[in-house]
């Protein structure tokens, strides 16, 4: 346990078994309590249980993050049982096959309500749990930069997203809330160097490095392996 981070809470949405269960891991370690929130119920399940067997204080529940309201209401249920939330993780994404020119705008909303705006769902949902030194991180990613031909939306999805976080960050600092997006620019695999563990590491550095930042705090920062 890592001493001033015992009993403070983690929201993680998009907690899935890779990345999302990396930084569980990380956090629960460190004294965090964690709340995961996915739509795969089994999946959670399973995930929630494996943190409990490691003696890392974990609570889960399924919902479907384009559902604003489920979604606001899961964290406002998480918030209002600790009665704080110091760190929201946005992890939640849409992979879709598709080049740009098989998207539908519809097909193209819909990816952008998961991997964009449930983020600001969850966000707007914590803020009034969260306290001076509260923090709001997003798993960015290179297609930001360098769409992908066959998969267009997931572009999209995460240059709004590094934009989404650098407005909030702009209009949380003079609450003494900070936000932040870790650019994954690689494929997550198990055994690379970006396997989850190694950028579950990478986001537990901005933790650290959140309660004591000023002026040259990043809001968008690189992971390169």
């Amino acid at each position: 346990m890592v001493r001033g981070m015992e009993n403070r809470v983690a929201v993680i949405i998009g907690a899935g078994p890779g990345l999302g269960a990396a930084v569980a891991r990380k956090l629960g370690q460190a004294g965090f309590a964690i709340a995961l929130i996915a739509r795969d119920e089994q999946r959670l399940t399973q995930l929630g249980e494996a943190l409990q067997a490691e003696d890392i204080t974990v609570g889960w529940t399924a919902v479907d993050v384009t559902n604003s309201d489920e979604l606001a209401a899961a964290v406002t249920r998480f918030g209002g049982f600790s009665g704080q939330i110091d760190l929201l993780h946005h992890n939640a994404v849409a992979f879709r096959s598709a080049p740009a020119s098989s998207l539908s705008a519809a097909d193209l909303l819909a990816d952008v309500a998961v991997g964009t705006a449930s983020m600001l769902t969850s966000a707007t949902a914590a803020l009034p749990f969260m306290q001076p030194g509260g923090l709001v991180l997003a798993t960015g990613g290179g297609s930001a930069d360098h769409p992908m031909t066959s998969a267009a939306s997931l572009g999209v999805q995460k240059a709004a997203l590094r934009n989404l976080v650098t407005a909030l960050d702009r209009d949380l600092r003079k609450r003494g809330i900070r936000a932040a997006s870790l650019t994954v620019n690689g494929t997550i695999a198990a055994g690379t160097p970006f396997a989850p563990e190694r950028i579950a590491d990478a986001f537990f550095e901005l933790v650290s490095a959140a309660g004591d930042a000023g002026d040259d705090w990043q809001p968008e920062v690189p992971f390169n392996g």
